[in-house]
């Protein structure tokens, strides 16, 4: 008879496309009498090399015993070759918030919502498990082979043709259009959008998009709201295999006008109306956040661990990259500074446009209907203002930096990023005006056609 061959032990990193949430672990736990208990866990969440996460959901019996005997085994499946793995574990500590905490509590709502559970899950806090052997289990060959998963692109050749990309960029809306570009040639990632922090409001704002029927290009979401919000303001990747409804994504502003001026403020959010699996990625630099890196698809498990790596490689760079834009902004010569009073030439005739502009949060309407809010509406209504008052059509970045009535913030103003949106939205909603840059720190404002403004104090 022959001797069994021993069961290999193999690293964790090989058990990660277990911990998808795609097929439940099953955990073997023992009270302090040596009672065993197996239990099903919703999630188990990849830390790092050496430890796991378990969500915390119920003071259930599974929890009861791992208090009085920290010792379990997690039994979990790869979906995708039916191989199991057998994962021994010692419980470390619980915590209830943090990165790793808030990311659960993102991913579990998908899980809820994909199981009809969404009243009953809530996390309460992320069980810190160290892992100390992971054993592939011995089995016999499947009747029928599995269908082999599709070819996974290289991804280094994938971050390399992405950094050439961005290396190249000699602009925000470049560096911005060159990341999309590798998503979508690279990667077959068909929608996806990046948002830039507005460190004063707290929001994230979309600057650039691709995939959907709407750009929205102006569209808000709240810090901490739905994945994007959560990667923001946790500073971490959060990824959804299923499909969630447990966090609503804000739909921009909700009438932020008041009484006297009800008009919608809102821009549509563009993002999927049935999203089956989402990323976001928080673009960081010099240890802040810039902004959000999201990717989201109508299908369950398309974005695995491996794209979340690629993506905070490649995020990392594109948020470099729009610290570069601002730092690397240079002013104008004596002689473009003195180009800025020079008068416009006439404007051609046609129906006017009427902008109506609010002081209370710099809101702007362009014949009655809504443009853009903000700082990017306080530069738009100078320029707007300047142009009529003064004949101006040239500025400059630094005249507006050293303009207090635009309330741009001391650090990291962002202002490239606010005359990108403004840009935008103007190209799509009003394109009789136009902002044109000219040369590093400088642009133009062309109004096609007459203009009346009226300011509202309230």
């Amino acid at each position: 008879m022959t001797a069994a061959l021993p069961v290999p032990a193999v690293d964790l990193g090989e058990v990660r496309p277990c911990l998808e949430g795609a097929i439940p672990a099953i955990m073997a736990t023992c009270a302090a009498d040596g009672t065993p208990n197996v239990a099903y866990i919703s999630q188990v969440y990849y830390v790092d090399e050496g430890h796991v996460s378990l969500s915390f959901q119920f003071f259930n019996k599974t929890r009861q015993n791992l208090l009085a005997n920290p010792r379990s085994t997690l039994l979990v499946l790869n979906p995708l070759n039916a191989v199991f793995y057998r994962l021994h574990l010692r419980y470390l500590r619980t915590e209830d918030s943090g990165p790793v905490f808030e990311s659960m509590k993102a991913q579990l709502a998908g899980i809820a919502s994909h199981t009809g559970m969404a009243d009953v899950f809530r996390l309460l806090g992320s069980d810190i498990h160290e892992v100390i052997e992971v054993e592939r289990l011995a089995q016999e060959p499947l009747p029928e082979a599995l269908p082999a998963p599709p070819p996974k692109p290289n991804f280094l050749a994938v971050l390399r043709r992405g950094s050439a990309r961005l290396s190249a960029a000699r602009s925000l809306g470049a560096a911005l259009d060159a990341t999309l570009d590798t998503l979508a040639q690279d990667l077959a990632v068909r929608h996806a959008m990046v948002l830039i922090l507005d460190t004063t409001t707290q929001r994230l704002y979309t600057v650039a998009s691709r995939g959907y029927e709407t750009s929205g290009v102006g569209s808000e979401i709240a810090l901490g709201d739905g994945v994007i919000g959560v990667a923001a303001r946790e500073c971490t990747p959060v990824r959804i295999m299923h499909m969630t409804s447990a966090y609503l994504y804000s739909r921009a502003m909700r009438n932020s006008l008041g009484d006297a001026h009800p008009q919608n403020t809102d821009i549509p959010y563009p993002g999927l109306p049935e999203p089956h699996s989402q990323m976001a990625v928080p673009l960081q630099s010099a240890g802040r956040v810039v902004g959000v890196l999201f990717v989201e698809s109508p299908l369950d498990m398309q974005f695995s661990f491996e794209d979340e790596d690629l993506l905070v490689a490649l995020g990392g760079q594109l948020g470099a990259a729009i610290d570069l834009m601002h730092e690397a902004e240079a002013p104008c010569t004596e002689e473009e500074v003195e180009a800025t009073t020079a008068a416009a030439p006439p404007v051609a005739s046609g129906p006017a446009l009427h902008v109506r502009h609010y002081r209370s949060n710099d809101s702007v309407f362009i014949n009655n209907a809504y443009l853009i809010k903000g700082v990017a509406g306080a530069i738009l209504w100078k320029l707007l203002r300047d142009g009529q008052q003064q004949g101006r059509r040239e500025f400059t970045n630094r005249e507006l930096r050293l303009d207090a009535s635009l309330r741009l913030p001391d650090v990291a103003d962002n202002l490239e990023a606010r005359l990108l949106l403004l840009h935008r939205r103007l190209a799509e909603q009003c394109p009789q005006l136009r902002i044109q840059k000219t040369g590093r720190g400088c642009f133009r404002f062309e109004a096609n056609g007459p203009v009346e403004l009226e300011d509202m104090a309230a």
